[in-house]
């Protein structure tokens, strides 16, 4: 490729800046080649190109002869035999370490500590994080490891191409030929992770960052990709290992543009630079206080550096304290704003004389939010305040760097301590959702205090000519007339388009007439508002949330959410008035009387006094800030508020009233609960509207009138990704909110935004689902064998096809009544598809590649419509008191049936059948089955103990302690600590593959008995 064929601009602060601000592909590239070995080579020969020194390593010997060596050039030292192996053995593959610890010590401790032979200690640099270029690239590729597989037979992998740094494996490269799933190399890494990465001295786990690839599309992410996904399907970050589903969290990478660079030969030149590359494992890597590593995407590295930049520079051209020294970075609700800003603070933090980093929220409940989040980023980095007092001690403590504060704590502090010496010193302030920020005397009076300051916002909803308000300061109308020049942007489409947030689906639900559309349009809000609240549509709205909330919340689906099993998705409703909330809230008491528990849906309200809106803002379209000390409320809506926390108290075990702090109290506890989806339903007025984020909600029932900023982040609430069930948001207004909708969309987004941020018409979906049913009962009758490679190939891709689109479908409420698959025919193909499954899935390494190499299975829509166990009880139940009949033999087929349609059911069908087949008449079903389970769970454990000769009370215990907490605990010593004893000086890949045939064992015990529980 010729240097003419990419343009690359810098951005940032030179020519090592790491995101491109313009690229331009090769036409041509994509011709050059089309196989997987063609793509390696073609891989290899560009990082030959940019200066990678290509080695024939193919065995672990060589790999640590050339870490030695690599070490010893770096830190300019020889090592001795001994102090080699010593150091080896202590600080780079200790026997305990496993990706958390080498990541740790990667991230945060990359000088380790030698002892040399006359007893003294040298410090020894893994990585030089101050001096990138000090570090060498080398490429490998085809590099053989021994492992074991999950049956515990060793077998031996090639790994693609693997980028060292000072010799050490860290960058990881897997490649598949052109046409295929990339999801393959994603889950090939996996099973690399499982199977090999720890053998023999486990310098594998070294690696941060993975690359996938087939040669059309390329992807990259960390090591620990998305830790919190993992959990929320129930299992634990083990030797590295991951899902198939956290493929949802990996990135693409861009240029400034937001421009993905998918093509394997303009990533290699972009991501594989030195300099991007080094600086992304050194500078744009977090490792967070659960240990997981974030690799930040390209958007929020290009903002990242034009802030510093803009740091610098103004310092150079004298223009500290104007918006010249400033600006504002539009990225889209739910981009990960804060990570961005935490990275921003954190380097800022380390450039010359800057003294203090202020992060600026506007409310409690987001400077509560912030500082977790920040605390997450890094423990301790960013100090807290409770009070002006508090802001001010911290303000005067040299060593604390980065302070979260409100603005009305900050605005506090200038009015009480006018002339302060921090005013005087060079202070970044960043304010969060700087679109609220810039209103009122507040930000004036800062900006008038602190003389040496850079200003940055933060806002995805930010405020332009069009639709700023026509009150205030003439001077503080738009984003950038308060903050200074737009310095990146990442709008809505962009994150929809990457996949970083989830498209929106509306329903415009008319219950009756609205006056405002009708014939008397000419009526005050307060009247329309009456109208609105009119009981019998109160009533209908009420209903159809009951009627309609298993539907758009999936609730009769279920999921692994932090170690638990749940069902279904939560939701908000947000009302226009304290008035509309309390309405509704006496309603939904009213319907659910008399309903069972079980159908009940668990309801909370939270709202507080809000003054009155400015012009500025009801102009701009921003939701209204909610105090949070209830005890500025009329007397009657705090009695309402502390009869309906009392029934929160009742439901939840707690004690919360309205007083402030409890208030608050109560707010955290309600947040958390609706993040951990134990709350179906809340209804707000604007509290959780906005920078409010859980992944488990989906739904949000609007009857409120929202516009531009308010709607967006309001709707904004729903589409974080969470699993490939949760496909969009769910917006179900009872109000005409159209032209708003499209207005606000081509303001964030652009014209054409509609087509890209909200889901196509019902009939769009379901023509392409009628099809595909018909195509696949012509080519696949039920009944008929599916017989070769090619027509297997071909039922997985089309049945995957069907469970997609019947995903998207059945939160439609025309889909209700309209499924053209009946749920036998459905349990039946399903069968079918996991037969095929467990099929492929069975097949040795060897052979997997030529059959697996493109075949995706979903399995995860199908797991969020199974059967569960105490479905087939029921039917047990029937079964035994319909011995003998023709109803007998029917409902021991669909017994059969339903296990053979549940992947998580079908590794315990022994179990099951054993039991239908032995029950009596006079047994309890449910008693009776608690017996059986916990008898065969003995037997099965104690098996396992004797054929690995484990240690029986520890092994024991920690199974018991897998059952409580949700998950086999594979990483650090607790496996170790069950095994047989080896002599400490046998160590190598024998005790490695003994301690994963363990885990591999254990861990399918455990699925096997965890949901019987």
């Amino acid at each position: 490729m010729s240097e003419s064929s990419v343009r690359v601009v810098p951005i940032a602060m030179s020519s090592e800046s790491t995101v491109v601000a313009e690229f331009e592909a090769d036409p041509a590239s994509a011709s050059r080649y089309q196989s997987e070995a063609d793509l390696e080579a073609e891989l290899i020969r560009l990082l030959g190109e940019q200066a990678y020194e290509y080695l024939s390593i193919r065995s672990e010997e060589d790999l640590v002869a050339n870490l030695r060596s690599q070490l010893e050039a770096l830190n300019d030292v020889v090592f001795s035999d001994e102090e080699w192996k010593r150091f080896f053995t202590e600080c780079i593959a200790g026997e305990r370490d496993g990706i958390v610890e080498k990541t740790t010590r990667m991230q945060e401790d990359p000088v380790q500590l030698l002892t040399r032979d006359d007893g003294s200690t040298r410090n020894i640099r893994l990585l030089d994080k101050d001096h990138i270029h000090n570090n060498r690239l080398q490429v490998i590729n085809q590099y053989e490891a021994e492992g074991a597989s999950p049956s515990g037979r060793v077998r031996r992998h090639r790994y693609d191409v693997t980028v060292l740094v000072n010799g050490l494996p860290m960058v990881h490269v897997e490649l598949k030929r052109r046409g295929v799933d990339i999801r393959e190399a994603f889950r090939q890494i996996d099973r690399y992770q499982r199977e090999s990465f720890w053998a023999g001295s486990g310098l594998f786990e070294y690696v941060q960052l993975f690359v996938i690839s087939n040669g059309t599309l390329t992807k990259y992410y960390s090591n620990t990709t998305r830790f919190q996904h993992l959990a929320e399907q129930g299992k634990k970050q083990g030797r590295g290992r991951k899902t198939s589903n956290s493929f949802e969290f990996t990135s693409w990478w861009a240029d400034a543009n937001n421009k993905p660079i998918a093509d394997l030969v303009g990533f290699t030149r972009t991501f594989f630079a030195k300099h991007t590359l080094l600086n992304i494992l050194t500078r744009y890597c977090v490792l967070t206080a659960e240990r997981t590593l974030l690799a930040m995407r390209p958007y929020q590295i290009a903002a990242t550096e034009r802030i510093l930049n803009r740091i610098e520079t103004s310092k150079n051209l004298k223009q500290l304290g104007t918006t010249a020294a400033g600006g504002y970075v539009w990225h889209t609700t739910g981009s990960g704003k804060t990570l961005t800003s935490f990275k921003a603070a954190q380097l800022a933090t380390r450039l010359h004389d800057v003294e203090k980093v202020l992060f600026v929220v506007d409310r409690k409940d987001l400077d509560y939010q912030t500082m977790r989040e920040y605390d997450r980023f890094e423990k301790g980095a960013a100090n807290s305040n409770t009070s002006t007092a508090v802001l001010k001690r911290q303000l005067e403590d040299p060593s604390a760097r980065i302070i979260i504060t409100t603005i009305q704590k900050l605005s506090g502090f200038i009015k009480a301590n006018r002339g302060h010496a921090v005013y005087d010193g060079r202070v970044v302030i960043i304010f969060d959702e700087c679109h609220r920020s810039q209103f009122g005397e507040m930000h004036t009076a800062i900006t008038r205090a602190f003389k040496r300051y850079h200003l940055f916002g933060f806002t995805g909803t930010p405020i332009f000519a069009q639709n700023a308000g026509s009150g205030g300061n003439p001077r503080l109308k738009t984003t950038e007339q308060a903050f200074g020049e737009k310095l990146h942007t990442y709008t809505i489409v962009d994150a929809i388009n990457d996949k970083n947030v989830l498209p929106f689906r509306i329903d415009y639900i008319n219950t009756v007439r609205d006056p405002q559309n009708g014939a008397s349009k000419q009526v005050s809000k307060i009247d329309r508002e009456k109208a609105l609240l009119d009981p019998r549509r109160v009533h209908d709205v009420v209903r159809y949330i009951r009627e309609h909330f298993d539907q758009k919340t999936r609730r009769n689906e279920t999921y692994r959410l932090d170690k638990r099993r749940v069902a279904g998705f939560n939701s908000i409703f947000a009302t226009e008035s304290i008035k509309a909330a309390k309405t509704y809230y006496d309603q939904f008491t009213v319907q659910q009387v008399g309903m069972p528990e079980a159908q009940q849906l668990k309801v909370a309200l939270i709202y507080s006094y809000a003054p009155n809106e400015s012009a500025e803002e009801m102009e701009a379209g921003l939701l209204g800030e909610e105090d949070f000390d209830p005890g500025e409320l009329d007397a009657s809506s705090r009695d309402f508020l502390e009869h309906a926390i009392q029934d929160y108290n009742d439901m939840f075990g707690m004690n919360f009233d309205t007083s402030s702090d409890s208030f608050q109290s109560y707010y955290k506890d309600l947040s958390l609960r609706l993040k951990n989806r134990e709350v179906d339903l809340v209804i707000v007025v604007n509290m959780f509207l906005t920078g409010f984020d859980a992944t488990t909600l989906n739904t949000l029932w609007l009857d409120k009138d929202v516009r531009a900023h308010g709607l967006i982040q309001a709707y904004s609430r729903t589409n974080r990704i969470l699993n490939s069930v949760k496909t969009y948001g769910n917006i179900v207004s009872f109000r005409n909110l159209e032209e708003e909708t499209n207005d606000a969309l081509a303001l964030f987004g652009d014209k054409d935004a509609g087509g890209v941020v909200l889901l196509k018409p019902y009939a769009e979906y379901y023509g392409q689902y009628v099809e595909k049913v018909t195509e696949l009962r012509e080519q696949f009758p039920l009944g008929t064998p599916i017989v070769g490679e090619a027509a297997q190939k071909t039922f997985i891709k089309l049945f995957g096809a069907i469970l997609r689109l019947r995903n998207i479908l059945v939160s439609f409420d025309e889909f209700l009544g309209n499924d053209v698959m009946s749920p036998r025919e459905l349990q039946d193909y399903q069968s079918i598809y996991l037969d095929l499954h467990a099929e492929f899935r069975r097949v040795d390494a060897a052979e997997k590649e030529t059959i697996n190499d493109d075949v995706v299975f979903e399995i995860e829509l199908i797991k969020q419509v199974e059967i569960n166990v105490d479905y087939i009880l029921m039917l047990v139940a029937k079964r035994r008191e319909a011995r003998g009949g023709v109803e007998d033999r029917e409902i021991k087929a669909a017994i059969d049936r339903a296990i053979d349609a549940s992947p998580s059911l079908r590794n315990k069908k022994d179990l099951i059948k054993e039991f239908v087949d032995k029950l009596t008449i006079d047994d309890d079903v449910a008693e009776d089955w608690r017996r059986y389970i916990q008898a065969a769970r003995t037997a099965e454990l104690n098996q396992i103990i004797a054929e690995e000769q484990l240690k029986p009370d520890e092994t024991r215990k920690f199974i018991e302690e897998a059952f409580r907490d949700g998950a086999i605990r594979a990483a650090g010593t607790a496996v170790t600590r069950i095994l047989p004893p080896v002599s400490r000086f046998s160590r190598g890949s024998n005790h490695s593959a003994k301690k994963q045939t363990v885990i591999e064992r254990l861990t399918a015990y455990f699925n096997r008995f965890y949901d019987l529980m």
